[in-house]
């Protein structure tokens, strides 16, 4: 390490203020530069002497009124700036004001907004669930919530429902899910027989079957369940 490097890291050197880590190989560097060069040991030695001097150096005491005079002078100062004295007052009131009359009724404020929400959303599903108004014959629904409906059937039979012994009107019951684009992507038997040659028949009627999706606030929202039945009617002549 050169001469001028190491001058310049005397004092932190001699106090230990060197810092930790990569400067560790540092401080042995510059003690192994003492042990070889008179001149940097030189150096060291005067920033010792000077060190001791300053350290029986006694402090200077401040003087006993100064605490008073300070005081004074912030009095004066104060005065001068009428209108920052009453502007500091007016921005305290505000803040004991803002904490102690303000922050109690934030927690009522926010309390009521709270339930004057889950009131106006209790209310819209209860229009959505309720009949459409009807001011005039053919007049549009109103209603919020419109469920799905089906449009039109597709042309394909369901058979065999007799011969696994259910007959009648109802024979077959199915709840189909329909998206927001009229098409059912899935659905469950309800009642009825559940065999392969009945859900092959079902797949096909419902693939090819258009369905009106469920409806919320004028848009079409998927989700939508339409009940379908189905009956298989055999005439013996």
């Amino acid at each position: 390490m050169e001469c001028k490097k190491v001058r310049q890291l005397l004092p932190g050197y001699l106090d230990g203020a060197l810092p930790t880590g990569r400067w560790a190989d540092t401080h042995v560097s510059i003690g192994r530069h003492l042990e070889s060069c008179e001149d940097c040991r030189g150096e060291l030695l005067a920033y010792q002497a000077m060190s001791s001097m300053m350290s029986r150096v006694q402090r200077p005491m401040p003087p006993a009124d100064l605490a008073i005079k300070i005081r004074v002078a912030a009095a004066q100062r104060l005065s001068d700036r009428d209108w920052l004295h009453y502007m500091r007052r007016a921005e305290t009131r505000a803040e004991l004001i803002l904490k102690n009359i303000l922050e109690p009724l934030a927690i009522p404020a926010t309390g009521g907004f709270t339930v004057a929400l889950i009131v106006f959303v209790l209310v819209c599903q209860l229009l959505g669930l309720g009949v459409p108004l009807g001011a005039v014959t053919n007049d549009a629904p109103t209603n919020l919530l419109q469920p799905a409906r089906l449009e039109s059937l597709a042309p394909f039979p369901i058979t065999g429902l007799e011969e696994s012994g259910h007959s009648g009107p109802h024979a077959l019951l199915v709840e189909a899910t329909v998206n927001a684009q009229g098409e059912a992507v899935s659905y469950q038997i309800l009642a009825g027989p559940e065999n392969d040659k009945i859900r092959r028949q079902l797949n096909l009627v419902l693939l090819f079957s258009r369905f009106r999706p469920q409806m919320s606030f004028g848009r079409f929202t998927s989700g939508g369940h339409v009940v379908l039945s189905f009956s298989d009617i055999s005439i013996r002549g």
